[in-house]
C-alpha cells in the first residue's frame, strides 16, 4: 500500500472532492491496493496549481497541510464585482475607475502583514452548519464576520518584466519597461501572494480593487505552493494517467515526510519505536522540546513531543 503525497498540478474547472476521486482511480487503474486518499486543502475549481492529495498513513497529515503557508499567482480583472469574486459569478457592481501600475503598487502595502478579511459568501465556510455557497446559490443573504488573517507577501508581476515582479533592483532594461506601463490605466493587473491559513485570494483581490476607487474580480488564480510543495512537483492528470496505465505511479509519489521538511527527524531504536507505535511514553529521552519526526531508520514511527514528561506520541502511523 502506497503512503505518502501525489502532488498533483490541479487544472481549471475540477473540484478538489473531483480530484481525489480521479486520483483514487488511477490508484486501481495502477494495480496499487485500496488505500485512503485526502486531499491537503480545498482548491476552488476555477484555480489551477498545487493541490497535495495524501494516500494511506499521509492522510493523518492532511490537518497540518490545511494550515499551512500558501503561494498563489492571480490576475485582478478591474470594472467588474461579481457575487462569486471571480469570473463565473453574477456582475453586482461596475466602474468606470482604472488604475495605474503605480496606483496598484501604492496600496499594496495595506494588504500586506496582519489584516482583516471577510470571505466570499461563495466559499466552503460553514454558517449554522451549512456552506455558504449553499446558502448563496439558495439566494440567501449570508452574512460572514471578518477573520484575521496574514499576507507575508504581496508583489506585482508583468509579463514583460524577466524577473515576474516590479520590485527593486530591476535590469535596466526592465526600468525603462516599467516607466512604460506604470501610469498606463489597467483592465487587469497580475499579481503573486504568499498568505497565511484562511486567507482568500479572491476577497483579497475584492478589497485591494475598492482601495484603488473602483472594483474587481479574480479573472485567474492559481497556486504555486502549499506548504512545503510546489509546481516543480506537482504533476499533471495526463502525466498521473500516463503512469497509472504504465504501471509506475508510485514512481510519482512522495514519502510521508516530504510534508514534515520543518520538523526535526528524531532516531528511535526498533525497541523504542515499538514502544511508540503502541502509543507509550518514552522517558529519559534527549531530545529538545517541541514536535520531532520519530524514525526507526528510514520509516516514519510518529510525530513525538517532548515534555516535562517524557516523549508523548501525538500522531502515530502504521508502517
Amino acid at each position: 500500500m502506497l503512503h505518502g503525497w501525489i502532488i498533483l498540478d490541479k487544472p481549471v474547472g475540477l473540484g478538489s472532492t473531483t480530484a481525489v476521486s480521479a486520483i483514487k482511480r488511477l490508484l486501481r487503474e495502477s494495480g496499487e491496493p485500496k488505500t485512503k486518499v485526502g486531499h491537503g486543502g480545498t482548491l476552488d475549481p476555477l484555480a489551477s496549481g498545487v493541490l497535495p492529495i495524501a494516500l494511506g498513513e499521509a492522510t493523518k497529515l492532511a490537518g497540518r497541510m490545511l494550515g499551512a503557508t500558501k503561494a498563489y499567482d492571480f490576475t485582478i480583472a478591474f470594472g467588474t464585482e461579481t457575487d462569486t469574486l471571480d469570473g463565473e459569478g453574477q456582475v453586482i457592481a461596475t466602474s468606470n475607475v482604472r488604475p495605474t501600475m503605480a496606483d496598484v503598487a501604492a496600496v499594496l502595502g495595506r494588504f500586506t502583514g496582519p489584516i482583516s478579511q471577510i470571505p466570499p459568501a461563495f466559499s466552503a465556510l460553514k454558517i449554522d452548519g451549512q456552506r455558504a455557497y449553499n446558502r448563496a446559490r439558495a439566494g440567501e443573504t449570508v452574512a460572514i464576520t471578518a477573520r484575521d488573517v496574514t499576507v507575508h507577501s504581496l508583489a506585482i508581476r508583468h509579463p514583460e518584466l524577466d524577473s515576474g515582479s516590479i520590485s527593486p533592483p530591476l535590469q535596466p532594461n526592465q526600468e525603462w519597461m516599467l516607466k512604460q506601463v506604470q501610469h498606463d490605466e489597467l483592465n487587469v493587473v497580475a499579481l503573486s501572494a504568499t498568505v497565511s491559513k484562511g486567507t482568500y485570494i479572491r476577497s483579497l483581490a475584492r478589497d485591494i480593487a475598492r482601495a484603488l476607487g473602483t472594483v474587481g474580480h479574480v479573472a485567474m488564480l492559481r497556486r504555486t505552493r502549499a506548504g512545503p510543495f510546489t509546481l516543480a512537483e506537482a504533476k499533471t492528470l495526463d502525466f498521473l494517467d500516463g503512469a497509472a496505465k504504465a504501471r509506475t505511479l508510485d514512481g510519482a509519489v512522495l514519502p510521508l515526510q516530504a510534508a514534515l521538511d520543518d520538523i526535526p527527524a528524531l532516531p528511535v531504536t526498533p525497541d523504542q519505536a515499538r514502544l511508540l507505535r503502541h502509543g507509550q511514553m518514552l522517558f529519559g529521552f534527549p531530545a529538545s522540546p517541541g514536535l520531532a519526526l520519530a524514525m526507526d531508520g528510514d520509516v516514519p514511527v510518529a510525530l513525538v513531543e517532548q515534555s516535562g514528561d517524557g516523549l508523548k506520541v501525538v500522531r502515530g502511523f502504521n508502517l
